[in-house]
């Protein structure tokens, strides 16, 4: 959180959001009593607004709490008018407004009194506009890969317990990526395994040849499916009713879906692979061109944070301990930060250890060498990974330095830096 300096010559504005209105009060130097104003989401309330606030000729400070997207339109024009924008935290506001009222009743204006007192002891944070720093198609190109990835692993999850246990149970075998669509493909063309049988070996690998793209040994997989196929348990459903259709309609959806991933995939390398810190990010272990775009657009330009402990506690990497009286109880990472940056970070670390010659995998294998076949120590490993990844993906951006396998920088502290 940043400190707010001195308000006493500031007007102090702050905005409850919500979907279709938003409540305004508006703290007037030397005035006690507040303003209360209510505008809906409109440009020409926005206008109005902006005009209002210009109309006291002093400098404005704007806090909201981020509510869905609904607080970008609005923060975008009022920084434009040159306001100066702040975020409040959701969970402070929540533990302000029950310490202030003694009451979890939760209504806007009483938010819209919590979040001006937080203004007025500073405990608010920056706000960055997407659109203004340069992050906003990258933000909307991660964002739009997740529910794509997403989409097509819940689709992959219903062909695997409802379609396949049906038509071609054995099927599955024969699938080993989710990066490729030869598999949808081929359960396209062929969705049940009397669609197979009813040709002769030979005409059948002559007619999947080209639906299973390329493969090593392709003669030798076209032969083994032929085989798994006659002795498959699936339905003998007709090819021409609608449950095959049904089959064939989702398949042909998940392939699509592959296609966008691709597509979106491409445009991230197009878009970034002349960003110097996308370069940099990519020569760490573990970072690919997905976890580098997903870091840029949730993090936005990492040396804003002047430490990496500012930088794990955005992510909700930072060691957080319940303590009371003699009590002390085990230090676990917080998780109030954001939650798609630390799940990148997890991936990377579990990504890197699999590597060879990388100070991750030497880490982590010093971190289970006193029991390898423990899995609660396996866990915390791989905490600790994830935690290094944030600190090297910090260091590496802020210094401007490529990955250095085994280079370990000493902090002040006698603490290793990476």
């Amino acid at each position: 959180m940043t400190a707010t300096h001195s308000t006493a010559s500031t007007v102090l504005v702050a905005i409850d959001i919500s979907k279709h209105r938003h409540e305004v009060l508006i703290g007037i130097p030397g005035k006690k009593r507040r303003r209360r104003i209510t505008i809906t989401n409109t440009l020409e309330d926005f206008q109005r607004l902006a005009i209002s606030l210009a109309s006291y000729e002093l400098p404005v400070r704007i806090g909201f709490e981020a509510t869905g997207n609904y607080h970008r339109a609005l923060a975008h024009h009022l920084g434009q008018a040159g306001f100066d924008l702040k975020l409040v935290s959701s969970v402070g506001l929540a533990r302000t407004r029950e310490a202030l009222h003694n009451s979890w009743d939760k209504n806007d204006p009483k938010d819209a009194q919590v979040i001006l007192h937080m203004m007025e002891i500073g405990a608010v944070q920056f706000f960055h506009d997407p659109l203004v720093t340069g992050t906003a198609d990258i933000q909307e190109l991660s964002k739009t890969h997740e529910i794509v990835s997403r989409s097509k692993t819940e689709l992959w999850h219903r062909i695997l317990t409802h379609y396949l246990p049906l038509y071609f149970p054995e099927a599955e075998r024969f699938h080993r990526s989710s990066r490729t669509d030869w598999f949808l493909a081929f359960l396209e063309k062929y969705p049940s395994p009397h669609m197979i049988t009813v040709m002769s070996q030979e005409a059948f690998i002559a007619d999947a040849w080209e639906v299973v793209g390329r493969k090593v040994s392709k003669e030798r997989l076209l032969s083994d499916i032929y085989a798994t196929a006659i002795s498959s348990v699936g339905l003998p459903v007709h090819s021409d009713s609608d449950a095959i259709r049904m089959f064939r309609m989702v398949l042909a959806e998940g392939r699509s879906l592959i296609r966008q991933r691709d597509v979106i995939e491409a445009r991230a390398v197009e878009l970034l692979s002349n960003l110097p810190d996308y370069q940099l990010l990519t020569t760490i272990p573990g970072i690919g061109p997905i976890n580098a775009m997903t870091i840029l657009a949730e993090a936005g330009d990492l040396r804003r944070f002047r430490h990496h402990r500012q930088f794990l506690k955005f992510c909700g990497m930072d060691l957080a301990t319940m303590q009371s009286g003699m009590f002390r109880g085990q230090s676990r990472i917080s998780k109030y930060g954001n939650a798609r940056l630390r799940r990148t970070l997890w991936m990377a670390g579990q990504t890197a250890v699999l590597k060879r010659t990388n100070s991750f995998r030497d880490k982590f294998e010093r971190y289970i060498s006193k029991d390898r076949h423990n899995a609660h120590l396996r866990r915390k490993a791989y905490t600790a990974i994830a935690a290094k990844m944030a600190r090297t993906v910090h260091a590496v951006v802020k210094h401007g330095v490529p990955y250095r396998p085994f280079f370990e920088g000493v902090s002040p502290g006698g603490r290793t830096s990476l």
